[in-house]
């Protein structure tokens, strides 16, 4: 790291922003100095500097919440840091995976790996906190044969619509399907994570 190209604020900081490296997703923002980016390239583990307690600090060294961290950027202008971390359970202090969490706009178009994120999360959230009418709710309860069975059901309408060369039905079966997957992994207790993983050993 060329130090000498950072512009550090008035305060001696930078904001650096820690970015999922799986899914792309933003987790939060907080400030660097000299010392915790040092710790931080050294480590390999997210260090800040708080502002309010003004010292520094490891994310997660008490609610075992750690970054692990994968590559470090520096933009154009030399004042904004951004990491791709791992990210050991939730970035932000309330419990949610990142801290970007409540909507300004009335609705948010989602792309790519975000949009799967953001999907799961919400079944998770359902089967922590059960709603009257919710379908994932109603295959929760019915358990993993019927989940099952939707997954077999959906492969075969994603196989169907290949068959009949209909690019807007496999998109909306294949997305249905992707549902069901998912739905299935929070009943077998597991997470995209654990995909993501078996993925990257794949890699030639």
């Amino acid at each position: 790291m060329d130090y000498a190209k950072i512009r550090w604020n008035k305060d001696g900081l930078i904001p650096a922003i820690a970015q999922d490296v799986r899914t792309g997703e933003v987790l939060m923002l907080a400030y660097m100095n000299e010392e915790s980016l040092r710790l931080t390239l050294e480590t390999g583990r997210a260090t800040y500097f708080s502002r309010s307690r003004g010292k520094l600090w490891v994310k997660g060294e008490t609610s075992g919440h750690t970054q692990t961290v994968k590559s470090l950027w520096l933009d154009c202008d030399g004042d904004t840091i951004l990491m791709e971390v791992e990210q050991a359970g939730a970035a932000c202090h309330t419990g949610s995976k990142t801290c970007f969490f409540t909507p300004v706009t009335e609705s948010r178009e989602m792309f790519g790996p975000l949009c799967l994120s953001q999907e799961f999360e919400t079944i998770l959230d359902r089967r922590a906190h059960p709603t009257e009418g919710s379908y994932t709710n109603y295959l929760f309860d019915k358990g993993v044969d019927k989940i099952c069975k939707k997954v077999g059901e959906e492969s075969a309408e994603v196989i169907i619509g290949a068959k009949n060369r209909e690019p807007e039905e496999v998109s909306y079966e294949m997305a249905d399907l992707f549902y069901h997957l998912m739905v299935l992994l929070v009943e077998q207790g597991m997470t995209l994570e654990d995909v993501y993983a078996q993925i990257g050993k794949r890699r030639k």
